[in-house]
Formats: C-alpha cells, structure tokens, sequence
C-alpha cells in the first residue's frame, strides 16, 4: 500500500466550491464505480440499509437547489461561531462563507448530486450515533473514491430542513432518512493542500478527559 498516496487523499479531501467545474460532464460509468466502493463500508450489523439517489436531472437539480438557496440564505443571516485571533478556524471564516455563497448562488450548476440515505428514520437519543454510522462511513467513501478520481464534492445538509420537500420530489419513500447532499463535479486545478486545523493536543484525550 502506498501510504504517501493514501495519507494525500485523507488530508486533502474536504469540501470543494469554488472550484468545482460546472462545464464538465461527469461520467455515469465513474459514479457506479465510486459507488461500487462506497458499498464496501461498514454498517451496524452489517445491515447495509443504505441508498443513493443520483440526481442529473436538471429540472429536479434546479428544484432541489432552491430549496438549498432559500434555507442557506436564512442560515447565513443567523449568529455564526466566533473565534480567537490565534484559533486556526478564525482567518478560515471568511473564506468558508463566501465559498458556501458561491455554492448556494450556483448549486443548479452541478451536474450531479447524489443524495446518500438510510432505510428506516432515527429513534430517539440512543438509537442516533447507530443509526447515521451506518450510512456516514458510505457517504466519506464515496466522498474519498470521487475525489481520487478528479472529483470534487461538498458536505451539505441545510436542504433536510425541508427533506420531506426533497423526498417528494424524487420519490424517496417516507421510511427512508436522507444523511446528506453531495453536489458532484470535477474540480479545478491540480490538486488541493492540507488544511490548518486545532493542535492535536488540543483535541486528543487519553485515558480521560
């Protein structure tokens, strides 16, 4: 195994905007590949309840987008989190909402969104870190396959404000729990770096808190 290669991917792969290429068709036949992998994920009890909606359909891209532009607009006039001068997230603000602008403006460009879902809705507190562990790992899969592949992609999940809107719209049934929205397109430029986070120090605790 070439850990180099392995160790870029895992450093390098986060949410791609701005830099997404509209223009370029994306392929079906590297989406099924992609998805072939996300399938090897883990899932409780090795249930493997989940499911993938491919949206290329440019009406419904363009429905599903403004439901995300209507419900993103009302999130970014909200209270945002506020940092320290030497927090690392703290020059990163700025740049993160306007790429999350640019995304909202220009979602229906996408060629693709793949929605991953799961069979079955969350049951109370208890049930919560199974339940979505159990499509979560399948959709970080399928974020890392695309993304070795030239693709970009973008963590979102503002739009499951109005998920039973969305699942209308594509026929999803009322028992299946949507996780995420992944707008899909090959990205720009070369490649991407390591992001600035939190000194591991900071965040790891052996043995107790």
């Amino acid at each position: 195994m070439d850990l180099a290669s392995v160790d870029h991917i895992l450093t390098t792969t986060r949410s791609v905007r701005k830099r997404l290429d509209f223009s370029r068709p994306v392929e079906a036949a590297v989406i099924k590949e992609c998805l072939e992998i996300a399938l090897q994920a883990p899932s409780g009890s090795n249930r493997q309840g989940w499911h993938f909606v491919v949206v290329t359909d440019a009406a419904k891209r363009k429905a599903i987008a403004d439901i995300y532009h209507d419900l993103f607009m009302a999130y970014a006039n909200s209270p945002q989190p506020e940092y320290e001068a030497d927090d690392p997230r703290n020059p990163q603000q700025g740049k993160v909402r306007d790429s999350a602008m640019y995304l909202a403006e220009h979602m229906a460009e996408c060629p693709v969104f793949i929605i991953p879902c799961i069979e079955g809705r969350p049951q109370g507190e208890g049930s919560q870190a199974g339940f979505w562990g159990s499509v979560l790992p399948a959709a970080w899969s399928l974020m890392l396959a695309l993304r070795s592949r030239g693709l970009g992609t973008a963590w979102t999940t503002i739009h499951l404000a109005k998920e039973r809107e969305v699942s209308a719209l594509l026929g999803i049934p009322e028992n299946v729990s949507q996780a995420v929205l992944l707008p899909v397109a090959y990205f720009k430029g070369d490649d991407f770096k390591a992001a600035k986070r939190l000194p591991l120090d900071q965040v790891t605790h052996w043995d107790s808190w």
